[in-house]
């Protein structure tokens, strides 16, 4: 047993028996909503004391200066719900080396004694202490930063779309068929023609009228699609969601502003008067500029110093993800592997006894990534690229879903090339892809004919005598 002794920072431990120690100088924290308690070397050398923390600002500056008294360099936590943020940000911002530990680390580790607070962080820092112990990724502090902005503004953008869906279920009970009329009802002609129902217009050829001069159906199609019986109910519901939509929007332009003014401290001062090269597809060119997102474009060039959006299927609303979440800095994965298997799109089938188990993912903050990446690929259906080839020819063999997986862990891969070796993406065409795959195909089907005993020849190809007596 180890003896306990009571000192003036807290409780003196014994020194730690068993492991090998490879790295003295660290601690551990037990994070909780009222109280965080704290394992750290003595002051003395001797051993290891205990002390317990509020949960205030003040009491995490306390902490602070109690690990520094005794010369703490590295300090691992439990990434326990939301409670391990302040302390982390404020150690980390006062130069202490973090480490933010998967409690499934943990408990997975046996020798553990009796599951209390004061023992808890012991054991943490034991294990820190002794090497056994690997951190989270967390981006830096600029990247997380950004994250947060990003993230919020994913959250408004969910949410105008549940308020567009509002406006067309207000409009489909009066009978009024805007989504019929036009592809969106958020696109141009589409907003045009809700705000002129709110201001009271109600004849049908005048908010045909409206119809934006790059409409693919006449004014005569549309009219005849925005004649309702206009009940006062679902014209007020239409106006409180048409309200609530405009004022998102608003937030959203503001988010986009902030996040535009942190790209522009993150720039690179290389590339400060540069702007990113021009987009070889012509088509995704003309859509960037479409939505305005130009200027947020050369933003993320500059911050990154990489082009994602020149790779196919990814536009600017996916860069952002990615950027925002791993940064441009991948050192930290020395292979592409490693990227894609932290992002969780490397192939997962656990099995237990020759038995498929069932497939249960925790739900992280990668699967952002992830699932941005499973969104622009799903775009690759008529693509005429090589990334279309391929989820085309994915398609065939497996199944739709199983092709939009592989192909977003090609993005991946592209993605991280881009970034770690600044490899340029080079699309060889859908052509290309689909003849490589069918000379595999051939080679494939030549080998087995010959396993069988077999010939096999082009069809175009005329028959010999013999062939001909065997056919």
């Amino acid at each position: 047993m180890t003896s306990h002794q009571q000192t003036r920072g807290g409780i003196r431990r014994g020194a730690i028996e068993g492991l090998p120690v490879v790295r003295r100088n660290v601690a551990g924290v037990d994070l909780g909503s009222e109280r965080h308690w704290v394992c750290a070397p003595a002051i003395d050398g001797n051993g290891r004391e205990v002390a317990d923390f509020g949960a205030t600002t003040a009491e995490l500056i306390r902490m602070t200066e109690w690990l520094r008294e005794r010369q703490v360099a590295s300090v691992a936590m439990e990434s326990t719900g939301i409670y391990w943020i302040a302390p982390f940000e404020i150690l980390e911002g006062r130069g202490l080396e973090m480490l933010l530990v998967d409690t499934r680390q943990l408990a997975r580790v046996p020798g553990r004694d009796k599951k209390t607070d004061p023992t808890d962080c012991e054991w943490i820092q034991r294990l820190h202490s002794c090497g056994l112990l690997r951190g989270s990724y967390r981006p830096s502090g600029e990247i997380c930063m950004l994250r947060t902005l990003i993230r919020d503004k994913a959250n408004l953008v969910a949410e105008r779309g549940d308020w567009v869906r509002r406006m067309q279920k207000s409009l489909d009970q009066m009978n009024v068929r805007v989504h019929r009329a036009v592809s969106d009802l958020d696109g141009v002609t589409g907003m045009a023609i809700v705000r002129a129902i709110v201001a009271g217009e109600r004849n049908a050829g005048k908010l045909a009228q409206l119809r934006d001069r790059r409409c693919r159906k006449t004014e005569e199609e549309i009219a005849a699609q925005l004649s309702g019986h206009w009940r006062e109910d679902h014209l007020f519901s239409l106006r409180q969601g048409l309200k609530m939509y405009e004022a998102i929007e608003e937030q959203i332009g503001e988010y986009d502003r902030e996040i535009l003014r942190r790209l522009d401290e993150m720039q690179r001062e290389e590339l400060r008067n540069q702007g990113p090269p021009a987009v070889r597809n012509a088509q995704k060119a003309k859509s960037i500029r479409k939505r305005g997102e130009e200027s947020m474009r050369e933003a993320l060039f500059r911050m990154s110093g990489a082009d994602l959006t020149s790779i196919d299927l990814l536009g600017v609303e996916t860069v952002q993800v990615v950027l925002s979440e791993y940064g441009a800095d991948l050192s930290r994965f020395p292979t592409e592997k490693q990227f894609v298997q932290h992002i969780r799109l490397a192939p997962y089938t656990p099995s237990t006894g020759g038995k498929v188990m069932k497939k249960k993912r925790p739900n992280t903050a990668s699967t952002r990534v992830a699932r941005a990446f499973q969104m622009a690929a799903l775009s690759a259906r008529h693509s005429e690229t090589a990334l279309g080839a391929y989820y085309r020819m994915m398609a065939r063999r497996k199944d739709g879903g199983i092709a939009v997986f592989a192909t977003a862990r090609r993005l991946a891969t592209l993605v991280y090339r881009l970034l770690r070796w600044g490899q340029e993406y080079v699309d060889e065409g859908a052509a290309a892809v689909e003849k490589r795959h069918a000379h595999v195909c051939v080679s494939s089907l030549k080998a087995k004919a010959k396993e069988l005993g077999y010939h096999l020849v082009p069809s175009s190809a005329p028959l010999t005598a013999a062939e001909r007596v065997t056919g």
